[in-house]
């Protein structure tokens, strides 16, 4: 499987899932942005896109375009609570750098 979630991550994904009271599941994907040049794009599906990858893990369908399932390859999805600060981490094997403020990478 190209990409994993944590059950932390999963359960998250179910509740903003059951909030919005509709959606397939997440999309996860790459663009070019930030200073370091990729940064990571996480959207609710309703419609699958004709390039997505579908990937189904503890009750999650995640969607992976063609192009974004190469830089995302043995990443985990977590979600973290530290202190007052909560949110998704991305465990990425691929980085070789973050900018400075960790919105984006390399690989």
């Amino acid at each position: 499987m190209a990409l994993t979630l944590t059950e932390r991550a999963a359960r998250q994904i179910r509740s903003s899932l059951d909030r919005r009271g509709r959606g397939q599941g997440i999309r996860i994907g790459v663009r070019t942005s930030g200073c370091s040049g990729l940064s990571y794009v996480m959207e609710f599906v309703d419609e699958p896109g004709p390039e997505d990858r579908v990937f189904s893990q503890n009750g999650v369908q995640v969607f992976v375009d063609l192009k974004s399932l190469l830089y995302l390859e043995g990443t985990e999805l977590d979600f973290t609570r530290e202190g007052l600060n909560e949110g998704f981490r991305f465990n990425n094997p691929n980085v070789k750098d973050t900018c400075g403020c960790g919105e984006s990478f390399t690989v």
